[in-house]
């Protein structure tokens, strides 16, 4: 079975600073799994590449490439769209924002967080 897995931007953010190899982690974690990306988080994302060097990419292309579009029927927060759609199927959702996962963990839902090892860390929702 292949475990879906929502990206926040932050998350995306602390993998690529950390220089974690979220492939080899992941799939320590889950074996087979796929990267989610909503558009809004796509948007969030390429504003804070814009902002950052050449030297700290967020290598946009490589995630596109990596992960499966899938969409919100929300208007609003990122945050919302992302806890509406993990919510609606099972899916975990891959961020360090520590409000979205409180949401997220109370909902029964499993998050993915960088640990401060450079590994990633499953929390499992209650």
């Amino acid at each position: 079975m292949t475990q879906q897995i929502i990206v926040d931007s932050c998350g995306w953010v602390a993998i690529i600073d950390s220089k974690i190899n979220f492939e080899a982690e992941l799939e320590r974690i889950f074996g087979n799994f796929t990267l989610m990306l909503t558009e809004s988080v796509c948007n969030e994302l390429t504003d804070i590449d814009a902002s950052r060097s050449r030297k700290n990419s967020l290598l946009m292309d490589l995630l596109k490439h990596k992960s499966a579009p899938i969409q919100s029927k929300l208007v609003g927060h990122t945050d919302d769209h992302i806890f509406e759609l993990a919510e609606s199927g099972n899916y975990a959702v891959l961020t360090i924002d520590k409000v979205l996962k409180k949401r997220l963990y109370q909902r029964g839902i499993d998050v993915v967080e960088v640990a401060k090892n450079q590994h990633l860390r499953l929390i499992e929702g209650l």
